[in-house]
């Protein structure tokens, strides 16, 4: 059983998005990483970092919310802002295993405007 602080490495996965830091995402993931989200199946890390990590140089910030720790997971809501200007609110289910990011569930839907507009 690995002793890593789970939460510490959580911060430390979403901090890198701002900094832009490929490096330090790449320490963070397992080998057999996989990502999935409502527009990414259950990819690898090859394809994540293909289609994913560009993200990164759009994003401004990344303020995380909520974050729960449960076992060998972690539970995260967070909000994003974009160097457009616009802003969004996820949720992502991270899984470890022996101190390493072996997967990432990402749950999204509107942009904050969207359920700001709704709200009218």
């Amino acid at each position: 059983m690995s002793t890593a602080n789970l939460p510490d490495l959580a911060r430390r996965y979403f901090a890198a998005y701002e900094t832009k830091d490929r490096a330090a995402v790449d320490d963070l993931l397992s080998d057999d990483f996989t990502f999935t989200s409502p527009r990414d199946d259950h990819i690898g890390r090859a394809a994540y970092f293909a289609r994913c990590w560009p993200n990164s140089a759009n994003v401004r910030t990344i303020e995380i919310e909520k974050l729960c720790e449960h076992g060998a997971e972690v539970f995260i809501c967070y909000r994003q802002e974009l160097l457009t200007g616009a802003e969004f609110r996820n949720v992502e289910l991270l899984r470890f295993a022996g101190g390493k990011l072996a997967a990432v569930d990402v749950y999204f839907g509107r942009t904050i405007r969207e359920a700001r507009q709704d709200k009218r």
